[in-house]
């Protein structure tokens, strides 16, 4: 299954519009192909899902909200491996978890790096 999501021109679209910080776009994209799979490739949807509206959530200043889904969503990606649907998953996750630790603290994570998906290395 994973390979023929790769390949989904849907995946590909959601990729691109994580990376762009469309946030509501990447949710309607990644929502349409969760819905649709099944397996362990339905769980990292879901949580890169996740990590996507909490960033619509900071965006719109709801960071209790946001620090939901990022916990949330690292839960998922941490029970997938660090490599899925040819994304590098860890790389995603460090870029999270530290905006995560941020909120955590109280403070405001704008200066981190956003998280991104890029391939596996």
């Amino acid at each position: 299954m994973s390979e023929a999501l790769e390949d989904d021109p849907r995946f590909r679209q959601a990729v691109v519009l994580f990376n762009a910080g469309q946030w509501y776009a990447c949710h309607d994209v990644l929502e349409e192909l969760w819905h649709e799979t099944l397996g362990p490739d339905r769980t990292v949807l879901q949580g890169i899902l996740q990590i996507a509206v909490a960033h619509l959530h900071l965006e719109r200043g709801n960071q209790r909200g946001a620090t939901m889904l990022l916990g949330e969503g690292l839960g998922r990606l941490a029970r997938s491996g660090s490599e899925a649907l040819g994304l590098d998953l860890d790389h995603l996750c460090e870029a999270s978890t530290a905006r995560l630790r941020c909120l955590q603290a109280g403070s405001d994570p704008a200066a981190l790096p956003l998280p991104s998906l890029r391939p596996q290395p």
